[in-house]
């Protein structure tokens, strides 16, 4: 063959080119097939949320959005849950290598075979309360007696039943307590058909301030209209929203760093949540959330409450409130017996967040300064 040509081999494929354009086609075939080799290197993994597109969730878009999974070497995939996914379900079955949930229903999935693991604890504290109205007289957990209580079930109840029994009033009992079964709204509270209702402080509760009466009023009722009854006070809350994953995947080599990798980034995220609500609300509206932006900016704020401060640092579980779940979980038969030492791995967490404070040390990762904005509520939301 003429020497003016020389065979270049890519991927094992003979390409002939021209001595004198050999120089260039190198740095060509450089730009195009490095970039490819790259990008095939970096994992890809998925996050299954624990329900719909809203600002519960906003810190785990913004690690996305911002790039922080991507400067950790993940290509990450957020996706929504709703009424008929289950987080634990989804993991189990391989749809997803990471999942939210909350941690009664977490331990649930794991006695049931799921192999659950909490990985990280975000919500350091819970955002579930009972409301009752100021002119009711019902100021505290033991005025319930005798009332008609507004709860949810599948699982949702179990806080408030033990603040009921802490208070010896039997849930059971309608002589003591008439339970209702209490839809994911605020209606029958609102009609005053229920003396006391469930209530997330960054979902029904807004819908008690956002409501518009039929003739166009507005604010037809403000926070100086309720009483609000604190589980976290009573000392009965449950964990809530966590980071888990299957402990047969995650004993997989690699796995184990990958987690870590992911962990950052959604800490990361969630650091900038608490300094940038408006901006964080802005990344879930262009998710495709459903709910308003007036709704969507009182949940960030909510939420940021039960994030902020993390007095050990972000997605450190306190083992106290670990075990006020596990021990009320236990009472109430959500599981049938105290978990196993699997249930929960600390140490990545901590490796997560000891590598971040290292990397970047003027950052907060504990936020014990942290102050909420204030919300204005906004007609049904919007």
């Amino acid at each position: 063959m003429n020497n003016i040509y020389q065979f270049l081999y890519v991927e094992g494929i003979p390409i002939m080119v021209q001595k004198r354009f050999l120089t260039m086609a190198l740095a060509l075939l450089t730009l195009l097939v490095v970039p490819l080799t790259a990008a095939q290197d970096v994992p890809t993994v998925r996050v299954q949320m624990k329900w719909v597109t809203q600002a519960q969730f906003a810190g785990f878009y913004a690690a996305r959005e911002l790039g922080y999974w991507e400067e950790e070497g993940l290509n990450v995939e957020v996706l929504p849950g709703g009424p008929d996914i289950g987080p634990q379900q989804v993991v189990a079955a391989g749809g997803a290598e990471f999942g939210i949930d909350w941690l009664g229903s977490m331990l649930a999935s794991r006695e049931q075979g799921t192999k659950a693991v909490n990985i990280a604890q975000i919500y350091q504290r819970s955002g579930m309360r009972q409301l009752t109205w100021k002119d009711s007289g019902l100021e505290t957990f033991a005025d319930l007696r005798g009332t008609v209580t507004g709860v949810w079930g599948f699982g949702n109840q179990y806080p408030l039943f033990a603040a009921l029994v802490k208070n010896e009033i039997d849930p059971d009992n309608p002589d003591d307590i008439t339970i209702f079964n209490q839809p994911f709204d605020m209606v029958a509270f609102l009609n005053r058909e229920i003396d006391s209702a469930a209530a997330m402080t960054y979902n029904e509760m807004a819908q008690v301030f956002e409501y518009v009466a039929e003739d166009g009023t507005f604010p037809v009722y403000t926070p100086d209209d309720v009483n609000i009854l604190d589980l976290n006070e009573e000392g009965t809350a449950m964990l809530e929203d966590l980071v888990f994953v299957n402990e047969d995947w995650l004993a997989q080599a690699g796995n184990e760093e990958i987690a870590i990798q992911f962990l950052r980034g959604s800490f990361r995220g969630w650091v900038y949540c608490r300094d940038n609500v408006e901006a964080c609300v802005d990344f879930v509206l262009a998710e495709g959330a459903t709910l308003g932006t007036g709704h969507q900016l009182w949940m960030m704020n909510e939420v940021n409450k039960l994030v902020w401060p993390s007095p050990a640092g972000i997605g450190i579980l306190d083992m106290e409130l670990y075990q006020q779940t596990a021990d009320i979980a236990l009472n109430y038969e959500v599981i049938s017996t105290a978990p196993d030492e699997g249930a929960v791995r600390t140490d990545l967490a901590q490796a997560a967040l000891d590598g971040l404070i290292a990397d970047y040390p003027d950052v907060d990762f504990m936020g014990m300064d942290y102050e909420p904005i204030d919300v204005a509520i906004t007609p049904n939301g919007e």
